[in-house]
């Protein structure tokens, strides 16, 4: 038996998250009983780029390099998956917990009758049953799920694990894309996210809401964000106005971070927007106004002007590295 990891990745770099997978599958294999880990590429990826993933657990990787899936294409994506699952007795799946892997996941699952839990935080507990530790309500909340006999597909939420690294490689094996997939879907176009960090893979997170009076004012943003090393975004106001584009717009309707540290600054703190950061380990607000909501939810807070704060912020930053 063995524990399938459904790799996601961005023009042949490994996202963060994936590695992540990986790592909880291996360790998630010591506890079922030293299961081997099989990570899957679909792709043009380096065979070096491959190796390393045995630095985080995956004993072999399964890689079916042909560029017509350099191109995410959901269906033929889940077909080859699936057929994977067959072929490779897996008894359990792992990916990550993102619209890659909600696509991917939930279709394996309709295909194979497996049972499946998303935004899982915890490795299982299988002292009796098979039991996963998994958020909801928008991360205010836990619920542990008894999870039933037979295949099971876990989507689990970045940064639940703090991944270990070892020297070891992972054996390759190249097979050939199957003849009977059908490539009905047709991408006609993309637009990719910029940014020196994307949200999706951002230890940091510096964003900036309507306190900021205009899209002239961002570079101050952008400046402690590259000090910090960090991704920047925004509330949804501030992409509804055009000051940013809507890629980096946090929050419930937006994109939904876990990062290490996330810094809000002239946020309010809206609801909404919170629902999309309350999964981060660590939240600062900077607000000028000391009632505004963010402060309930912050772990640290600077009642203070953003115009006289950040910069000041961004050079201590600067002289510390």
């Amino acid at each position: 038996m063995s524990i399938l990891v459904c790799i996601e990745g961005d023009e042949g770099i490994i996202k963060k998250t994936s590695i992540e997978a990986v790592y909880y599958a291996s360790e998630t294999g010591k506890i079922i009983g030293d299961e081997e880990v099989i990570a899957v590429a679909l792709g043009s990826y380096d065979t070096a780029v491959l190796e390393n993933l045995g630095n985080y657990g995956a004993t072999k990787v399964i890689h079916v390099n042909d560029e017509k899936l350099d191109k995410s294409q959901i269906g033929v994506y889940s077909e080859i998956f699936a057929e994977l699952v067959q072929t490779t007795s897996a008894n359990l799946v792992i990916m990550s917990k993102s619209s890659f892997g909600d696509n991917i996941g939930g279709r394996i699952a309709g295909k194979t009758g497996a049972s499946i839990v998303s935004n899982v935080v915890a490795l299982p507990n299988v002292s009796s049953e098979f039991e996963v530790r998994k958020s909801i309500f928008t991360g205010k909340a836990f619920a542990t799920v008894s999870m039933p006999e037979g295949l099971k597909i876990l989507l689990v939420k970045r940064n639940s694990v703090e991944v270990n690294q070892t020297d070891d490689k992972a054996v390759i094996e190249q097979i050939p894309l199957p003849n009977a997939l059908n490539f009905h879907e047709k991408i006609t176009g993309s637009e990719k996210a910029e940014g020196d960090v994307l949200l999706d893979d951002a230890e940091i997170v510096v964003s900036g809401g309507r306190g900021l009076k205009g899209p002239e004012n961002w570079d101050m943003i952008e400046d402690l964000a590259k000090a910090l090393g960090a991704a920047t975004g925004c509330s949804k106001p501030v992409s509804d106005q055009g000051w940013r584009p809507h890629h980096e717009h946090v929050g419930q309707t937006g994109v939904k971070v876990s990062p290490n540290l996330y810094i809000a600054i002239g946020i309010s703190g809206a609801i909404q927007h919170l629902a999309g950061v309350n999964s981060s380990k660590v939240l600062v607000a900077i607000n000028i106004d000391p009632d505004a909501p963010f402060f309930k939810a912050a772990d640290y807070g600077i009642v203070g002007d953003a115009f006289d704060v950040v910069p000041r912020l961004t050079e201590k930053v600067k002289s510390l590295k």
